[in-house]
């Protein structure tokens, strides 16, 4: 299996499909206020670096990095096509993105991901990674629907 790993075109139709895919898995597993996933407008913001992982040219996992403050992002819209689940790209992403903060010199990246059994292989992937649970960041409050991790440089 070939895997690329390439920053998004948001010109490609399939994009939209494959990130609203997302939003309607994640509507009912929390209430409304309880829901931080971008949207596609939020994901083109110029603060946000969005990477597309594909094979044989098909959407196979997304994943994101935005920035919070100088040094610290956020991880966000990380997605493998429920397909292709259990064959390690939620990993080969989330090294990709890890990569690329490496580079850039970021020394912080945080997330927030669910707290509900849906999100129990999230946090697997986040935790093997060497993310630890952290207090909420940025605007995120306590929530008990939410689990907030992070992790500081080196990364892996």
């Amino acid at each position: 299996m070939h895997l690329s790993i390439e920053r998004a075109d948001f010109d490609d139709p399939r994009l939209a499909a494959f990130l609203q895919a997302h939003l309607d898995d994640l509507a009912p597993t929390a209430p409304p206020e309880s829901r931080h996933a971008l949207h596609l407008d939020g994901l083109r913001r110029p603060d946000v670096r969005l990477w597309v992982a594909s094979i044989g040219g098909e959407i196979a996992g997304t994943g994101a990095l935005a920035a919070l403050e100088p040094g610290h992002e956020e991880l966000k819209s990380m997605r493998t096509d429920p397909a292709r689940r259990g064959q390690g790209i939620a990993s080969r992403v989330l090294d990709h993105l890890l990569g690329d903060a490496r580079a850039r010199h970021v020394h912080r990246i945080s997330l927030e991901t669910g707290s509900m059994e849906f999100f129990a292989p999230a946090r697997a992937l986040y935790a093997k990674a060497g993310f630890v649970p952290c207090p909420p960041f940025g605007s995120y409050t306590d929530d008990p629907n939410s689990v907030f991790m992070t992790m500081t440089s080196p990364f892996h």
